[in-house]
C-alpha cells in the first residue's frame, strides 16, 4: 500500500507542478482568515485536491475567481486571486 501511496503521489505532484505559472479558474468553497479555498473545473470537494487562495479583497463562497497558480505540492495548488 505505501509504494502505491508514494507512486500516485508522485504523479500527483507532476501534474499540478504542471499548473505553477498558469492561471486557472476557481470557485471558492470556503473562506476562513486565512485566505479562501477552491478549486479548478472539474476538481470534486470530496476526492480531489484544493486551491489556496490569497486576495486583496474578500471572497465569497460560490465566487468564480481567476488565480493565478504560484506553488504546488502533491495534493494542493497556491496562488493568488488576479484580474479585478
Amino acid at each position: 500500500y505505501d509504494r502505491f501511496m508514494k507512486t500516485q503521489q508522485a504523479i500527483s505532484a507532476r501534474r499540478l507542478k504542471r499548473k505553477v505559472g498558469t492561471r486557472q479558474q476557481v470557485i471558492i468553497d470556503s473562506v476562513g482568515p486565512a485566505g479562501a479555498i477552491g478549486r479548478t473545473k472539474g476538481d470534486a470537494p470530496e476526492i480531489d485536491g484544493r486551491v489556496h487562495v490569497a486576495s486583496r479583497r474578500p471572497l465569497r463562497v460560490g465566487e468564480i475567481t481567476s488565480v493565478k497558480i504560484e506553488a504546488a505540492d502533491a495534493y494542493d495548488l497556491r496562488g493568488t486571486a488576479v484580474g479585478f
